[in-house]
């Protein structure tokens, strides 16, 4: 039974897991072959409102990098962003920011 000072931190405890709580999590959009450019970009305006230089910049990034981040904040948001990007048919993913 735990006493009144803070249990002893585990052997497979990180350094810094203490500040996960702190990090937000990210929608990562992942380059696929089945999508068009002019598509991506198009979605990404749509759900997110970027204007077409922004949405331009980060289909590139996940054409040529294979993935880009398109939006963070709290976990149930980024739920529901990769849940609505499911729905446009793109590959996506949310996870927490590194």
């Amino acid at each position: 039974m735990a006493g009144p000072l803070a249990p002893e931190r585990t052997p497979d405890t990180t350094p810094g897991e203490d500040f996960d709580l702190d990090r937000p999590w990210v929608t990562v959009v992942w380059d696929d072959p089945v999508n068009l450019m002019t598509y991506v970009t198009f979605v990404l305006q749509e759900l997110f409102g970027y204007d077409e230089q922004t949405a331009t910049e980060l289909m590139l990034q996940v054409h040529h990098e294979g993935k880009a981040i398109v939006s963070s904040g709290p976990r149930e948001r980024m739920e529901h962003d990769t849940s609505r990007l499911h729905a446009y048919g793109l590959w996506a993913s949310y996870q927490r920011d590194s």
